[in-house]
Parts: C-alpha cells; sequence; structure tokens
C-alpha cells in the first residue's frame, strides 16, 4: 500500500496573530542591537538569549505552515528574507565607492566615508570582545557581517508582516519603511554609539542607500509574490 499524504490543518496562519508573531520574532534582530544601546542588556545576551532561539522558532513556524498549513507564512518568510537580502546586498554595492574612495583613486570626485565601521564591531559586541580593536579577527568580522545580512533578512520579513501580500499592496510601502530606518538610525544612540560623525554628506549617502533598499526590497517581494508557479510550492 503507497503511504498516505501527511494530513493537512485548515486555516490560515498568516492571519494578523501569525503575522504578529513573525513580526515580534523578526524584530530581534535589530533589538539586539537597541537593547545594547540603551543599556538594556549587553547585545550578547540578547543575541544568544533571544535573537538566535527566536530565528530558530520562526524556522520552524514555516517549515511547520509549509507542510501542515496553507503555506503563506512560508512563503513570506522566505520571500521577505530573499527581498530582504537582495536588498541589502545592493546596499551595501552602492556604499562601496565611498567606503572605497582613497584606495580607488575617487577622493576627486566621491568622499571617503567609513560606512562599513560598525560590521567588526558587531561583530565584537556579539563575541563578547572590547568594541575597540587595533585589528579585529576573521570571526569577528565574519560574525559582524552575518549580523549585518541578518538585520537585511528579518527586516524584509518585517516589511511582509506589516503589509500582508506584495502582490496587492504597493511596492513603495517598503521605501516608506526604509525612510523609517534612515530616521531610526539617526535618532538612536546608532552615530553616537559608534563615534561616527553625522554631516550632510553623511546623511545624503546613507539616505541614498536606504532609498535603494527600500526600492529592491518592494521590487523582488512583488516579484516573487507575483510569480507563477510560487518559489514555494505547497501541494494540496
Amino acid at each position: 500500500m503507497g503511504a498516505h499524504p501527511s494530513p493537512k490543518l485548515s486555516g490560515d496562519f498568516w492571519s494578523f496573530g501569525g503575522r504578529l508573531a513573525v513580526f515580534a520574532l523578526s524584530l530581534t534582530s535589530i533589538a539586539a542591537l537597541l537593547v545594547e544601546f540603551y543599556d538594556v542588556v549587553p547585545m550578547r545576551t540578547f543575541t544568544f538569549g533571544v535573537f538566535l532561539p527566536s530565528l530558530l522558532l520562526l524556522g520552524i513556524l514555516s517549515v511547520f505552515d509549509g507542510t501542515m498549513g496553507g503555506g503563506a507564512l512560508a512563503r513570506s518568510v522566505i520571500h521577505g528574507c530573499l527581498g530582504g537580502l537582495m536588498a541589502a546586498m545592493a546596499y551595501d554595492l552602492f556604499r562601496l565607492p565611498f567606503v572605497f574612495s582613497h584606495s580607488w583613486g575617487l577622493d576627486a570626485v566621491v568622499p571617503s566615508l567609513p560606512l562599513f565601521k560598525v560590521f567588526p564591531r558587531f561583530g565584537a559586541l556579539i563575541l563578547g570582545e572590547p568594541l575597540e580593536q587595533v585589528h579585529y579577527s576573521v570571526a569577528t568580522q565574519w560574525v559582524g557581517w552575518a549580523y549585518h545580512f541578518s538585520n537585511g533578512a528579518t527586516f524584509g520579513v518585517l516589511y511582509l508582516a506589516s503589509i500582508g501580500d506584495a502582490s496587492r499592496r504597493h511596492w513603495l510601502w517598503a521605501v516608506v519603511m526604509a525612510v523609517g530606518l534612515e530616521l531610526g538610525m539617526l535618532f538612536t544612540p546608532y552615530p553616537a554609539y559608534f563615534h561616527i560623525r553625522v554631516t550632510r554628506t553623511f546623511i545624503a549617502v546613507t539616505l541614498s542607500a536606504h532609498l535603494i533598499f527600500g526600492v529592491v526590497l518592494g521590487q523582488v517581494t512583488r516579484f516573487l509574490a507575483l510569480r507563477k508557479p510560487p518559489l514555494l510550492a505547497m501541494e494540496r
């Protein structure tokens, strides 16, 4: 006798409650940095005690929905992660000429800005190392960059949890969210904590980078939502 297919659960897990749960779990990525800024708990403690377990739980919920539920939650998490990662890569690519202006000989036309200086410091905070170091280890660099891209991925999931369906909502909402991220960066202790000079040039470059992040996030998630067949096919 052939194996019977696993029973499916009725109900839409991408309801308000499900989206709220996904939003809260995804929010722990950026919250890991915020609790450090406001001296609530160390970033290391929050990362290992809250953020990483939340990511695990988000993955479990997605697998459960993909195998037993309707699949909308799982698809949204995957699409959000993909859109957020692609947006983060576009964000960083735009900033490369400013980071390497001197070494690339672009000083005359492109201002030099230390836009990547925070990444090894993210790693140092997560690993419990001194924030300022003469030379950061490879492990510290990798952990910092991984955390940076976790922010990009989870921002994508937060976006979809907020709007619900990228095929029905205008992609410009992602740009609105990106502007909110820029304002959050400027009006939290972020610049002071990492000793970043907030100049007009800095704001112009970072705002432009965030706008690019928003455009890519909005367009990619909309494309994935409209794609047929969907990226994650849930056979009924």
